[in-house]
């Protein structure tokens, strides 16, 4: 291992200088900063799949129209905590357009990226009943979420789905619904960080469940239509985006412009609540909020209190990007596609050269092409395997930090360059050589 493109003695000494007691821990951000200093200091670019940030220009309808609501003014007025009337008739449009769910656009609230829907409402479910005091996460899943559940001091539960795909994730989820502990249950579809997709039936189970145990469902929808098996853009006809809404009354949706729009840097998402759990009424809201209404609560109690309302130049981008696409006039998901051909042939590389796809399978066909993709080496844990990629000059980060029982990392491929291919090909051979 002498002739690695970085030095070990420089990756240990940043890991020390960072104060990482295990690379396999560290959080996304942490990864981050310990790549920039190795890079600096190596002079050796990486290839970089640890964050799950767009690679791709920003939707140029929602530039546009952000312009024009800057130059109109709006950046020195306060927007309605609720959003503004064309935001909200648009996402209720699209959902009913892309997934054939009808939510009133009163109850889709745009919110500061989907992180802070997601915060917001995960503090208000884990007060609707004291029985009810902690969240199921239906894992692997997005690791920010859980350190939400650590900032809020809330109670939560998870286990890794892998093994219990199909009719099997009924008595599993039944295994913790029964206690009567659960307020809600919390995964991505497609999921970060496996890209594995839930199936109908498996969606039917989570609804039926949901509905049974009186749970409430959040369904992280960040990757929107990035099933590249089946045509997603089919504005008004099927196939529809899959989702747990056909099956409960007892969800929260969170349809992010970060990914499907590539609009990251402006924060931006809406949390759509069902009709029926927007209306309902929690005594022990009162008790903790002042007001019972579960909508009312997230809007005017909660969101209120994070940031009084999202950028109201953001809110006009939105309307604009969903409106686009409800129209038929912008096709996001063949933008996005090239996430999922890239995909392809870093996979082919890895398993070229030793490596294993671990989530390999969804149910019974293979995982699909998308951001993100998961790899194992024989003989190592995701944190060995971590710390000595990174002497080759390729991040990522574990599986673990997912709440995944397998050993491995999720690789992002959104911001790896195809003219970097032939640089990660020849370091993955090299690891090979060194490892085999």
């Amino acid at each position: 291992m002498d002739n690695t493109p970085v030095k070990k003695e420089i990756v240990r000494k940043y890991i020390d200088q960072l104060r990482i007691s295990d690379p396999g821990k560290a959080s996304i951000r942490e990864i981050v900063a310990l790549i920039n200093l190795i890079e600096e200091e190596s002079r050796v670019k990486f290839i970089r799949m640890e964050m799950g940030v767009p690679g791709l220009p920003p939707a140029q309808v929602g530039v546009e129209a952000e312009i024009k609501a800057l130059q109109a003014g709006v950046a020195s007025v306060y927007p309605m905590m609720d959003g503004i009337k064309p935001l909200k008739s648009e996402a209720s449009r699209f959902i009913k357009t892309f997934m054939n769910i009808d939510v009133d656009p009163a109850s889709c609230i745009p919110t500061t990226g989907a992180m802070q829907g997601t915060f917001s409402a995960l503090l208000v479910a884990g007060n609707v009943d004291k029985q009810k005091d902690t969240t199921l996460f239906l894992d692997p899943g997005f690791p920010v979420q859980k350190q939400q559940m650590t900032v809020m001091n809330h109670k939560y539960l998870s286990f890794d789905v892998f093994d219990f795909r199909g009719e099997k994730l009924r008595a599993k989820l039944e295994s913790y619904l029964s206690k009567g502990n659960i307020n809600s249950m919390v995964y991505s579809n497609p999921n970060n960080p496996s890209w594995i997709c839930f199936t109908e039936e498996e969606l039917q189970i989570i609804g039926e469940l949901a509905t049974k145990y009186d749970v409430i469902v959040m369904e992280d929808l960040a990757y929107f239509g990035m099933d590249f098996r089946k045509d997603l853009y089919t504005p008004g006809k099927p196939p529809y985006q899959p989702t747990v809404a056909k099956y409960t009354d007892h969800y929260v949706l969170f349809i992010s412009a970060s990914k499907i729009f590539s609009y990251a840097g402006q924060r931006c998402a809406i949390m759509a609540i069902s009709n029926k759990l927007w209306s309902r009424q929690y005594d022990n809201l009162e008790k903790r909020f002042g007001s019972k209404p579960f909508g009312f609560t997230i809007v005017m109690q909660v969101l209120y209190a994070l940031s009084s309302g999202i950028t109201h130049s953001t809110q006009h981008a939105l309307a604009a990007m969903l409106k686009a696409a409800n129209d038929g006039e912008f096709n996001f998901i063949e933008d996005v596609k090239e996430y999922g051909r890239k995909a392809k042939i870093m996979k082919d590389l890895f398993v070229a050269n030793g490596f294993r796809i671990v989530y390999e399978k969804d149910g019974d066909e293979p995982i699909a092409d998308g951001f993100y993709f998961t790899v194992g080496y024989p003989g190592m844990t995701g944190g060995e395997l971590l710390e000595n990629l990174l002497c080759y000059g390729i991040s990522a980060i574990t599986l673990t930090n997912t709440g995944s029982e397998k050993e491995g990392l999720r690789a992002c491929v959104s911001h790896v360059k195809r003219e970097q291919f032939d640089d990660l090909e020849n370091r993955l051979k090299l690891f090979h050589q060194h490892f085999r």
